[in-house]
């Protein structure tokens, strides 16, 4: 039996938001990694906006590490959206945090994603996705570039040629999933999302992956950060024309 399909602005949008961004440059450590920010705005704000103008305005920001500095950005936002925070604990697992906001997200389909991803992604394109199989989660999936120029070998090991930054030929969790509430029991308190879980999900055939063939970048590292600053400085950030429409 196919779940029951809500409308976009009644869907909730979980968003893990309790990362410390150790990878983060040290001067930018004393911020939770989701209010580091791009273009002037923090992270979150990007990701919640890719939402918002796509028709989804109720969101659910997964707290740990600066709960009380998202907390105060959640309160300052001017945009017209429903947000609430919970704390999630400090050091819990993504897939913990997801658990403890269960009584929150039971009620019907929900999304949930990183607060670090952006992606110049349809959603209404997911949800479709997600609705025509009628299983209990999907996840978006995308082909990011290699961070090096890779070298062409011949069989006898001669160099032949370089390609400078190819896509990658596998597909990489982007987050951006769609969930069922029966992805909710296999997701203990103290998981990490992406092991057993989406484990689980995967070996009974729950778990779909949304094939996202566009742009797609995380915010992991602090050359992260300078990249996805570049691009949105130079009017060249894929995902910008969807957050200010």
């Amino acid at each position: 039996m196919r779940p029951r399909w809500y409308a976009a602005d009644v869907l909730p949008v979980a968003i893990l938001c309790g990362g410390r961004g150790t990878r983060i440059r040290e001067a930018e450590r004393t911020l939770p990694k989701p209010l580091v920010e791009i273009g002037g705005r923090p992270i979150l704000w990007h990701v919640m906006s890719l939402y918002a103008a796509q028709g989804f305005s109720q969101f659910l920001l997964l707290c740990g590490h600066g709960a009380n500095q998202i907390e105060a950005f959640a309160s300052e936002l001017q945009e017209d959206w429903r947000v609430s925070c919970l704390d999630t604990g400090l050091d819990t697992p993504t897939g913990g945090r997801v658990a403890r906001a269960a009584g929150r997200l039971a009620a019907g389909t929900f999304c949930l994603t990183y607060a670090d991803g952006v992606a110049d992604l349809d959603l209404q394109a997911l949800l479709s996705f997600h609705r025509s199989h009628g299983h209990a989660a999907t996840m978006t999936v995308a082909r990011p570039f290699n961070p090096w120029g890779v070298a062409r070998l011949r069989p006898d090991g001669r160099v032949e040629g370089f390609e400078e930054k190819p896509r990658l030929k596998d597909w990489v969790n982007g987050g951006f999933f769609v969930m069922e509430p029966a992805a909710l029991d296999v997701i203990g308190p103290e998981d990490v999302l992406e092991r057993a879980p989406l484990e689980a999900l995967a070996a009974s055939g729950s778990l779909f992956g949304f094939r996202h063939e566009g742009f797609w970048d995380c915010m992991d590292t602090y050359k992260d950060t300078v990249l996805l600053n570049e691009l949105w400085e130079s009017g060249q950030a894929p995902w910008r024309q969807l957050v200010e429409a």
